[in-house]
């Protein structure tokens, strides 16, 4: 097959061959880190704790899952390597949205590479913070497990101060050791490194996701299929649907003309009028949105469920825990949507500054066909987007409800309805189209086929 031909050629040339078992080799590290309990933590109970938390309907049940799918596994057996990249992340997300906020941190972003290279430093010292605070948290939180919802069970074998220092030490250190293999595989491997230690966390839990898909459709150890096999090939088919769906909405782009005037070179040459067009990402925010909205409900929802019944005062709020806690709820579907469509737009507005791109258009000798340099330009962008980021919000909301709707409706289990939308999808198709496009430009490079047979692969950028 031409595909597996493509992927051949890959280990043909040296530099590419390094770089892909470079990259598998960190990749392999960071999942042995997500594997390792921590020190003091009896994570056979924690298991056993959580199997039965999932059997209970509840969103507590639902965010421990959610957790355990992002962390690849580690929170079954909390393991150091639990925070992963998240931290770093967390704190990345923290500083653009500040730069967009502090003067002196916009000019930094603006200085070239010592500017970026002090923002990087700035992201480094808040994922320090960041790291020390969660994983405090979370040794505090296995200490009294009733507080997460797992009932009166002993998960750490020696309780105190002791415990939260080792916790806090392992997990900085694991979390710290990830963010340096990212900048590692980013550099020095194929494809963007936090974004690939992230979908390889994601893609950890498919041989468990397809587990419980064979013991649900055809039965295994003596257990009986509970659903008739064409419901799986019916899911088989929607989920090849809504993977392409992914695609275009990762892929779509809104060309916006440019048109560059005519100017003096030196020795009296010149060049004529340039045409090219400024891509606008139909999907700008990618999976910020769905990212924001997510621990806004379910958080809440945990805590406001779990007040005690005879609290009578307090017993609206309850209800609306309960409300917010059902997947398929009116109030839970309702308030999500809001949400998410709400965050497309807040990122957009902190992110895409149109006033200085117009100036830089100007400065460039550069302007959209029928708008005047300037104000004009700026708003007619600002304008253009909004219209674009409401196309590519209704899109990521359809993405983003599809596997509650499956796991509400059909019933089906977290890990399962996971990678038919949502976050878990969003990045698995990202990444994987952009690790793609790097190896197809190292092919290029040396005369070797694409992996598409009729143009290449476009960059999300």
């Amino acid at each position: 097959m031409p595909m597996l031909g493509t992927f051949a050629n890959t280990f043909k040339i040296p530099e590419l061959r390094k770089r892909i078992l470079f990259t598998l080799g960190l990749v392999f590290i960071c999942r042995l880190l997500s594997m390792i309990p921590t020190p003091g933590v009896d994570w056979q109970t924690l298991q056993v704790a959580l199997d039965r938390m999932r059997e209970q309907a509840g969103a507590g049940g639902g965010l421990m899952d959610l957790f355990n799918v992002f962390s690849g596994g580690a929170l079954s057996q909390c393991a150091v390597g639990f925070l992963s990249i998240w931290p770093y992340i967390s704190a990345q997300i923290i500083v653009q949205l500040l730069t967009a906020v502090i003067p002196q941190l916009e000019r930094l972003s603006r200085e070239g590479e010592s500017g970026r290279m002090k923002l990087a430093e700035y992201t480094r010292y808040l994922t320090i913070g960041i790291c020390v605070f969660q994983s405090f948290a979370l040794a505090t939180a296995l200490q009294n497990p009733a507080t997460l919802g797992l009932g009166a069970v002993r998960i750490v074998t020696t309780p105190g101060l002791g415990f939260n220092i080792m916790t806090v030490i392992c997990m900085t250190a694991a979390a710290l050791f990830v963010m340096w293999l990212a900048d590692q595989i980013t550099q020095r491997g194929i494809g963007n490194g936090t974004s690939l230690i992230i979908m390889i966390n994601i893609t950890s839990r498919l041989p468990a996701a397809t587990l419980e898909a064979w013991q649900r459709y055809f039965g295994i150890g003596g257990m009986e299929a509970t659903r008739s096999p064409i419901e799986l090939a019916i899911l088989l088919l929607f989920g090849f649907a809504v993977t392409m769906g992914t695609v275009m909405l990762t892929q779509g782009l809104r060309k916006v003309p440019i048109h560059s005037t005519r100017r003096a070179v030196g020795g009296g040459n010149s060049y004529g009028m340039q045409q090219t067009y400024m891509p606008l990402r139909v999907n700008y925010t990618g999976v910020m949105p769905i990212i924001f909205a997510g621990p806004l409900i379910t958080i809440p929802a945990a805590m406001l469920s779990r007040i005690p019944d005879d609290i009578k005062w307090l017993g609206w709020l309850k209800w609306l825990g309960i409300q917010l806690r059902e997947w398929t709820s009116p109030l839970h579907l309702t308030l999500y949507a809001i949400l998410i469509l709400f965050f497309c737009f807040f990122w957009v507005a902190t992110q895409f500054n149109a006033m200085r791109i117009s100036e830089d258009l100007k400065r460039n000798g550069s302007y959209v066909p029928g708008i005047r340099p300037g104000m004009a330009t700026a708003e007619y962008l600002d304008a253009l987007m909004t219209r674009v980021t409401l196309i590519g919000g209704v899109g990521l909301l359809i993405i983003a409800l599809l596997p509650q709707l499956l796991r509400g409706f059909m019933e089906l289990p977290w890990e399962m309805a996971s990678f038919f939308g949502g976050t878990s999808l969003l990045i698995i198709v990202g990444v994987a189209l952009d690790t793609l496009r790097q190896m197809e430009s190292h092919l290029l490079m040396r005369n070797y086929d694409g992996f598409l047979k009729h143009g290449q692969l476009r960059g999300r950028r």
